[in-house]
Parts: structure tokens; C-alpha cells; sequence
């Protein structure tokens, strides 16, 4: 086989190999709950006010998980096989212990994993993928959130008719078998580039950055933020929120599925787009996609806006993500994982304020009309702030 055929081949199994990862990782160790806790609820296992802390709790972990990476000095593939097993076992884990504290713990710890397991295998696959001469296949690896978000959500009603006990445990069986049948790939591609973690200094990392580039990962880590809030409300919610504007219909269950099912094309479109063209104008267009998205539940609430809406939060969902990560690189080359992992921090703690911000004053207006409109203001105004942003590199480029 030519070099050419063998790095093609490579690029594939690595593209398909974090597909799947990060559909075990983020769909099922991270929003399984979404569709599990009405059926949890239903059983009286959980109130909504501990549904939501369990959320929380899960966001937390997360922003942990993602603060931490830059510190962790263990190979990539270790880290994500580690976290990949310990999804599946936490999964496993919901559903044979019964405490609500047991919960928060293993809800907890698979925010952490879920963080662990996207950054180092981001790091990871963009980095085989550059080696490979395939940046194209980016869009491969991050449709695996919606592939986990669709089947999650799609599973819900069949795992509600044998409880939430075995709706648990089947998920996390089904995650061992999807992580044994990529296991071996992580073996690929161990040049002295892949060993480092994601803090360690690469041939790169000895650079110092300039004025510019750190300014501009600071826009990018504080930006990424706005991105979390502002989906976060209506990925929490959607189910309560749409049942609110359309009582006794059935459609209501099928909002976050076709969310997910929408993550996939956009997440392949967002990977055609030319390297050449500049992330943070993507990323602009991509939040302003958004919040479009958003204001559709609150302007037009019937079965089709809510439709259209979530398939303009969910297109945009990782070609966001993608666009961040490559700008990450742009910015810090084979030493981008720390920088993902502010990234993704930042990411976290705008989950985390979201619910918070929102359920309260849901609770006291009875709508979520004002939070979701706050929401489509902040993922707006990251719009039109990464567009300054890239409209003054301009300049300075052409003085």
C-alpha cells in the first residue's frame, strides 16, 4: 500500500475511532441523563429540584475535569482509554446503587471523565489528522455527540418500560461494547509527539507567544464561555419548556433526539469549511446560528418552531467546538491541549451558571421566556465580539 493509502486509512480509523469515543464519552456518560431522569422521576427515585442538582453536579465535574487537563502529565491514549472504562462503569453504576448521594459522586465523576476523555481525545485525533494530511475528517470526530445524543434520546421511551434501573445498565453495557470495538486504535500513531500530556512542552511550546496570540486565546477562552450559557438552557430544559407551549402532544420527546440528529451535518459541514478561512469568523456565524435558534422557542412556540430551533442550536453544537479547537491549534500548535482545556473550562462554567440563572427565575415568572432571551443575548453578543475580534487582526495584518 502507498504512504499516501496507508495515511488515508490511518486518518479514518482515528476519525471514526474519536467519533466513537466522544459518543460514549459526552452522549452516553454525559447526557444519557437527559432522557433517563423523567423516568427516574416518574418512578418518585427523584424530586426535580434533585434532578436538576444532579445536573449541576455534572456540569461541575466537567469544569474540573477540564481545569485539570493542563496539569495531567499522562499519555493521551491512556487517558482516554481510563476514561472510556470508567464511563462505562459509572453508567453501570446509576443504575445498581441506589442513594442520592451515590449519585451525585458518579454523576460528578462523569463530568470529570466526559472533560478528560474530550480533550485528550480532540488533542489526539486533530493531531493524527494533521499527520495524516486529512484536517477534512475533523468533522467525522465531532459528530460523535450527536450520534450519542440521538441514540440516547431515541432509547428513552424502550428503556422506560423496563425502569431506570435497567435503562442504566444497559447504557453502560453498550458503551463497553462500542469502546471494545475501538480499543486498538489508540495504539496508532505514537510518534514523540503523542506522549506528551496536555500541559507538556512540545517543539512548539518553547516559542513565546506573542502580544497577539495571547490576547487571542484570551478571547477564545472567554468567548467559549458564552457558547455554554447560552445552549445550556434549552438543552436542559427543552423537554419542560416545550410541554409547557404544546400540553398533551407527543412531539415534546422528540426535540432533543432531532437536536442531536441535527449535531451530525453540521458537524461535517463545519469541517468543509477552508482552513484558510479565519475560526473566529466561523465561530461568529456559528453563535449567531444559536441564538436564532434560542429565540425560535420564545417567538414562535408551536411543533414547527420549536423544530427549526433545535436544529439550529444542534447544527452549530460541535462545528463551535471544532472551530475552537482549530483556532486552538492556529494559536498553539502540537502544545493546543492546554489551551483546550481553558477552553473547555470556561465552556464549563457557563453550563454550570446557566441552570442556576435560569430555574429560579423560571420558577418565579413561571416562564422561561426571560432566560431563554438572556440566553440568545449572550450567544449574540459572543457573535459579534469574536467578529471584532477578527476584524481588528485584519487590520493590524494589513498595516
Amino acid at each position: 500500500m502507498s504512504d499516501i493509502g496507508r495515511d488515508r486509512r490511518g486518518a479514518w480509523r482515528a476519525a471514526l475511532a474519536c467519533m466513537v469515543t466522544l459518543a460514549v464519552a459526552m452522549g452516553l456518560g454525559r447526557f444519557a441523563f437527559t432522557p433517563m431522569l423523567p423516568i427516574m422521576l416518574h418512578e418518585g427515585k427523584l424530586q426535580l429540584e434533585a434532578g436538576g442538582v444532579l445536573a449541576s453536579l455534572n456540569y461541575l465535574g466537567y469544569f474540573l475535569g477540564a481545569v485539570s487537563c493542563a496539569a495531567i502529565g499522562i499519555q493521551a491514549k491512556r487517558m482516554v482509554r481510563g476514561g472510556l472504562v470508567a464511563t462505562a462503569a459509572l453508567l453501570v453504576g446509576m443504575g445498581v446503587l441506589h442513594s442520592f448521594t451515590s449519585w451525585g459522586i458518579l454523576r460528578a465523576a462523569a463530568g470529570v471523565m466526559s472533560a478528560w476523555v474530550f480533550v485528550f481525545a480532540s488533542g489526539w485525533g486533530l493531531r493524527r489528522l494533521a499527520e495524516t494530511h486529512s484536517p477534512a475528517l475533523a468533522g467525522v470526530i465531532y459528530t460523535g455527540p450527536g450520534i450519542g445524543i440521538a441514540m440516547t434520546g431515541l432509547l428513552g421511551g424502550a428503556l422506560g418500560r423496563w425502569g431506570s434501573e435497567a435503562g442504566w445498565i444497559g447504557l453502560g453495557l453498550l458503551a463497553v461494547v462500542l469502546v471494545a470495538s475501538i480499543w486498538r486504535v489508540f495504539d496508532d500513531g505514537d510518534s514523540p509527539s503523542a506522549q506528551g500530556s496536555a500541559g507538556a512542552p512540545s517543539a512548539q511550546a518553547g516559542v513565546p507567544a506573542s502580544p497577539s496570540a495571547r490576547s487571542d486565546a484570551v478571547w477564545l477562552v472567554a468567548l467559549y464561555g458564552l457558547a455554554g450559557f447560552g445552549y445550556i438552557i434549552t438543552a436542559t430544559f427543552l423537554p419542560v419548556i416545550a410541554r409547557q407551549a404544546l400540553p398533551g402532544s407527543p412531539w415534546p420527546d422528540f426535540f432533543w433526539p432531532l437536536f442531536g440528529l441535527a449535531i451530525i451535518p453540521g458537524a461535517l459541514i463545519g469541517a468543509r469549511a477552508p482552513v484558510h478561512w479565519d475560526n473566529r469568523l466561523l465561530l461568529a456565524t456559528a453563535y449567531a446560528l444559536q441564538a436564532l435558534g434560542v429565540v425560535l422557542s420564545v417567538a414562535w412556540p408551536t411543533i414547527t418552531g420549536f423544530a427549526l430551533g433545535s436544529l439550529l442550536l444542534g447544527m452549530p453544537f460541535t462545528a463551535i467546538t471544532l472551530f475552537a479547537m482549530r483556532d486552538a491549534r492556529r494559536l498553539r500548535g502540537n502544545a493546543a491541549a492546554g489551551l483546550i482545556g481553558y477552553a473547555t473550562a470556561s465552556y464549563g462554567v457557563g453550563q454550570i451558571i446557566g441552570p442556576l440563572f435560569a430555574a429560579p427565575l423560571a420558577q418565579r415568572t413561571g416562564s422561561f421566556e426571560l432566560p431563554l432571551l438572556v440566553a440568545a443575548a449572550a450567544l449574540a453578543l459572543g457573535s459579534v465580539l469574536f467578529a471584532v475580534v477578527w476584524s481588528k487582526s485584519r487590520r493590524k495584518v494589513a498595516l
